[in-house]
């Protein structure tokens, strides 16, 4: 059986891409505004009925999808194959541009796992924020990029004039490390200013990326300890207290992984675990849909086994739902964000990159996850930041960060020949 968000849904047109964040634009902006930008998508008919308010909300295209809580009203796309793209030019001319949130969602599974670590240190997160911003830049063609890069550029080097101010978030036993890691950063640095003088585009890419990795390095070595403690009800799931890295074989190449367990310790250390036993080896992947998700982890695709069976208890394993919000220090067990009300929050972790790994789990119950797991197949470009139907409604828990162009590859009956952990291993209790 396939556990994910609803019912099988239709392939992701752009517009369709629209539909499914329904629910989300609504609770921010209002019925109003989001059916005036419905009715600038829609070139055809709109049937819009309104039904008591204890009738259950849908979207309808070529399938019904679940939106609980949507708003008093049910609209229906009569013809969803007529829709076109939205120019912000139309938005702007409704009035209903200024309503979008600022700023580019983080699209980039490695950027959003440097942003995830537990540290607090200004100077090394606004050094950051400098040169991940580069690829932004780069966007734009030609040779005008160039001057904001170096202007970039600039700006992170000034973090590094000081470089105590970060070396205080270091523990004692590993300045040394430190140091040599700024070291190396400012010769980074200088090699990206060199490179932006030259307008090589390509240098710059590769440079950025080095930067960047030594960034990660140096804000790794600033976590001591484990951020918070996890409820004594789940003592006796394993949790994952750091990090680890999956390597999952397939017949057309490896994917390298990140597993999160700074932000969703049982979800990661759940995963971790089964990974360690072996189970997901030789597993199909059962669901794979274009622009959407790509799914396995079902022991039993034909039959009533859905999940883990623990070995100790003869029972399934389960695990409740975990997300972690920014601003939070612990995350939110067994309940979604929707219900906790922080629906405008955004997660630590989002389903926001291509490869976002996350855990499914039946549709009504939040917390009957056990071992399904699914990639996100699509970024949205017109999903303005911190706006996804998915958020806060499962708990993402990694990213692919390495051969993620493979999913598109993967088909339904394909297998998982092997997951095997090559790193953090250690950071794995089987229980509290």
């Amino acid at each position: 059986m396939n556990f994910f968000p609803s019912s099988a849904f239709p392939t992701l047109s752009a517009a369709a891409h629209l539909m499914v964040n329904l629910r989300q634009i609504v609770t921010r902006f209002g019925s109003l505004c989001t059916l005036l930008l419905l009715l600038l998508w829609v070139d055809g008919p709109v049937a819009i009925a309104l039904p008591s308010p204890s009738s259950a909300p849908t979207v309808s295209a070529a399938s019904t999808i679940p939106m609980p809580s949507l708003a008093p009203a049910e609209i229906q796309l009569d013809s969803p194959s007529r829709l076109t793209p939205l120019a912000a030019a139309d938005l702007e001319s409704a009035g209903l541009i200024s309503f979008l949130p600022p700023g580019n969602a983080i699209k980039d599974g490695k950027a959003l796992l440097r942003y995830a670590l537990p540290i607090d240190n200004k100077p090394i997160r606004k050094l950051q924020k400098e040169i991940e911003e580069i690829s932004n830049l780069l966007r734009v063609a030609g040779a005008r990029p160039m001057g904001s890069i170096k202007r970039n550029v600039k700006r992170a080097n000034l973090e590094l004039r000081r470089p105590q101010r970060i070396l205080d978030s270091v523990p004692s036993d590993r300045q040394e490390t430190a140091e040599t890691l700024l070291a190396q950063l400012e010769t980074g640095l200088a090699n990206l200013k060199t490179d932006a003088e030259a307008a090589d585009r390509d240098a710059i890419v590769v440079e950025r990326d080095r930067v960047l990795e030594l960034v990660g390095e140096l804000e790794t070595l600033m976590i001591s300890g484990f951020p918070f403690e996890i409820p004594s009800e789940y003592d006796h799931l394993p949790r994952l207290l750091g990090r680890a890295t999956v390597e999952m074989d397939t017949d057309y190449g490896t994917m390298t992984i990140i597993v999160d367990g700074y932000s969703a310790p049982i979800t990661a250390g759940n995963f971790i675990d089964l990974v360690q036993r072996g189970f997901y080896d030789g597993l199909e992947f059962t669901r794979v849909e274009d622009f959407y998700v790509v799914q396995a982890g079902d022991p039993d695709p034909k039959g009533p086994l859905d999940g883990f069976i623990d070995p100790e208890t003869n029972e399934e394993r389960t695990i409740p739902l975990e997300v972690l919000v920014k601003g939070d220090k612990d995350p939110i067990y067994g309940f979604t964000m929707e219900q906790m009300g922080v629906t405008l929050n955004d997660p630590v972790l989002p389903f926001s990159a291509f490869g976002t790994l996350a855990m499914a789990r039946p549709d009504r119950d939040v917390n009957g996850g056990s071992s399904q797991f699914f990639f996100l197949k699509f970024q949205s470009e017109l999903t303005p930041a911190g706006i996804n139907l998915l958020d806060g409604e499962y708990a993402v828990f990694g990213y692919i960060i390495e051969n993620k162009q493979l999913l598109d590859k993967i088909q339904v009956g394909d297998t998982i020949n092997a997951l095997r952990v090559i790193e953090g291993a250690e950071n794995l209790q089987p229980s509290a």
